[in-house]
């Protein structure tokens, strides 16, 4: 297939992946425009469209991680750009596909065995299986690496789970939920593959949200959850290891910032253009232009920081520190663009008829998760010192 060039693309920075990359690119753009139909009405009902899955799997996005899953060899640069090309069209989408093979997966795929690589990726490719995360807590969310609470004891063959999770993305429908747990033994972070049918683990839709309202996030508790030692994560023996699955994931969320500054600049763009006053469309006024004229110049800084992350990520020299500022720089460009798109639509930016308002709003998310803007500022800060900052 043919990959158009975006508007948002000012550059034209798609052009620089392989013909296979765009043409797989082109093939999920194409399976994505659709779903716009269908997003808003979601949204507001609180409500994730589960038919949606099956063919975002089809696209192959949700192994491309993966030796095991990935269709053809993609570059983490690809990466990128089909985290982008989901978040323009819905942040929501972009974050299911973001727990669901960059976190979920992830955790296998970094810190399973051979065995569970083989067991879990396809099926988690395959949507077979849908999966979670479950790391934030009640009262540990910056803090994980010394606040986490949840316990893992060991007895025999077995481990035994207790505590609470919140904020779990895909919870409330995963099959699964990957389970990071102080173990009371040594005091290590270890991961564990928790079916959400085990006795004890309960999930409560967190309700009330103003961003990503199709995303299910719920609050988890484990009391006395058993988990046998096959589905401990073997490679997972401490929060470095942890961190190691946030690092392989953190650079994909500066994309989908990316991606939601492009939806929200493209639907500014679109309204201007259909919006008049004053006797002609606002597109032509200058204030207006001015506008998007910096949404568009924070858009493209922002593809050419995460292309480069990205790159370094191919070239296995990415850090905590290049992925914390992608995450850091993007999503704070995304605040200033997607209030400024929401300037241009006056009154009408704040209803979710005319997409910006919902780009808007979904965009407070972004800036929290995958960690605070403040903490990454402070990952950061450290490389620059040689100091570490935190409280």
């Amino acid at each position: 297939m043919t990959l158009s060039q975006l508007p948002s693309d000012f550059y034209g920075m798609e052009s620089q992946l392989t013909a296979e990359e765009q043409d797989a690119l082109a093939r999920l753009r194409a399976v994505m425009e659709p779903m716009r139909a269908i997003v808003d009405e979601h949204w507001h009902r609180d409500e994730f469209p589960m038919d949606v899955i099956a063919p975002i799997a089809a696209t192959g996005v949700l192994g491309h991680s993966w030796e095991e899953t990935q269709t053809f060899p993609g570059s983490a640069v690809y990466r990128g750009w089909a985290a982008l090309e989901m978040a323009r069209v819905d942040a929501s989408l972009s974050t299911f596909v973001g727990v669901q093979n960059g976190l979920a997966a992830g955790s296998i795929g970094a810190c399973g065995s051979p065995e569970q690589r083989a067991e879990w990726l396809p099926r988690l490719a395959s949507a077979e299986v849908l999966g979670a995360f479950g790391l934030t807590e009640p009262l540990s969310g910056s803090d994980a690496a010394r606040g986490l609470r949840t316990t893992a004891r060991r007895e025999g063959d077995e481990w035994v789970l207790d505590g609470a999770k919140r904020w779990i993305g895909n919870a409330t429908f995963a099959d699964i939920v990957i389970i990071w747990a102080k173990d009371v033994a040594d005091g290590q972070v270890k991961g564990f593959i928790v079916p959400t049918t085990s006795p004890g683990l309960t999930r409560t839709k967190i309700e009330r949200k103003i961003a990503l309202r199709m995303v299910q996030n719920a609050d988890i508790v484990l009391e006395g959850v058993r988990v046998p030692e096959s589905l401990r994560l073997q490679r997972a023996e401490s929060f470095r290891d942890t961190a190691r699955v946030l690092r392989l994931t953190r650079a994909e969320v500066a994309w989908a910032a990316v991606g939601v500054m492009a939806g929200a600049y493209e639907a500014a763009v679109r309204y201007t253009g259909e919006r008049e006053q004053f006797g002609q469309p606002i597109a032509g006024h200058q204030l207006v232009q001015d506008l998007l004229a910096k949404s568009l110049g924070a858009i493209t800084a922002c593809i050419a920081l995460c292309v480069q992350v990205s790159r370094m990520q191919d070239e296995d020299r990415q850090d905590d520190a290049h992925s914390a500022l992608a995450k850091a720089y993007t999503t704070a460009r995304m605040r200033e663009v997607v209030a400024w798109c929401r300037e241009v639509c006056g009154g009408n930016g704040i209803v979710t008829d005319h997409d910006v308002a919902r780009f808007f709003a979904d965009a407070e998310a972004l800036y929290s998760y995958e960690g605070t803007f403040q903490m990454n500022q402070l990952i950061v800060g450290r490389a620059i010192t040689g100091r570490a900052a935190f409280a």
